[in-house]
């Protein structure tokens, strides 16, 4: 019941519902962890960190409290203490990690700065997965972002679409890469895409625009960058927006291979 509930999203019935599971059945563990995903869903982040992290002290044998520890602290942007709970859930498992572990860590590092050992875990993630399409699309973007392995980032983030063809940020993602490598009229066919897939998603929009801006379609690409203030971005989306709509930048691509900071 208290698993319909939050499908229907009504996580504060839900977590009523979880509160009435006895403390001597099995499944109370598990109503638990349900309660801290709960009010993390109501936007009720450190009471759902609390209750994680009595557990986490509870069940030292146990590495899916931490790995749900670490979720809510890589959501909240607290990667740091994310990085180090996803260490300790994979010192739980023995160093027996599956590809999802591995992922959200190397999502968590890379969002830290710390490309080094974020690349290393996306790489072993595709060592035990090969063709998973989240994995292929969160390296391949990031190495499109530096300016490296380009080709290699192209190949994968196709198979990624191929995989996820209604994935609106997997689709963003291959439009950049094209974007990035010089084929200008092909990412905006894709960025269209995305855009349609993800109308909501404040850097796709950005994205699209830079591209009509590169093409000559002006008036378009600032119809987006206005979009994209309308939809609430990141600060450093939203100033970089207002220089281009201001005149004081214009979208200048990368030369392919020429590496920059993420």
């Amino acid at each position: 019941m208290g698993q319909l509930l939050e499908a229907r999203q009504r996580d504060d019935l839900a977590i009523e519902v979880y509160r009435q599971i006895g403390q001597d059945t099995p499944y109370k563990w598990y109503a638990r962890l349900s309660i801290a995903d709960a009010l993390h869903g109501q936007e009720q982040s450190e009471e759902a960190i609390a209750i994680l992290n009595d557990m986490v002290e509870e069940r030292v044998d146990r590495s899916d409290v931490m790995r749900s520890l670490a979720d809510v602290l890589r959501i909240e942007k607290r990667f740091d203490e994310a990085i180090e709970a996803y260490d300790r859930a994979y010192d739980r498992l023995g160093g027996n990690a599956d590809w999802q572990l591995l992922y959200t860590r190397g999502i968590a590092l890379e969002r830290a700065k710390r490309w080094e050992r974020a690349e290393q875990d996306f790489l072993g993630a595709l060592e035990l997965e090969p063709d998973q399409p989240l994995v292929l699309n969160y390296l391949g973007y990031s190495w499109v972002e530096q300016g490296v392995e380009l080709e290699r980032a192209k190949t994968m983030i196709e198979t990624a679409v191929a995989k996820r063809p209604h994935d609106g940020y997997i689709t963003d993602s291959l439009g950049w890469v094209l974007y990035r490598l010089g084929d200008y009229d092909a990412a905006v066919d894709l960025l269209e895409r995305a855009v349609a897939l993800e109308p909501g998603d404040p850097v796709i929009n950005d994205h699209l625009g830079d591209a009509y801006w590169i093409v000559g379609r002006r008036n378009e690409a600032r119809f987006q960058w206005n979009r994209v203030l309308s939809l609430e971005p990141d600060p450093d989306v939203e100033a970089e927006t207002r220089l281009k709509l201001d005149g004081k930048k214009e979208p200048s691509p990368e030369p392919p291979g020429k590496k920059r900071d993420i």
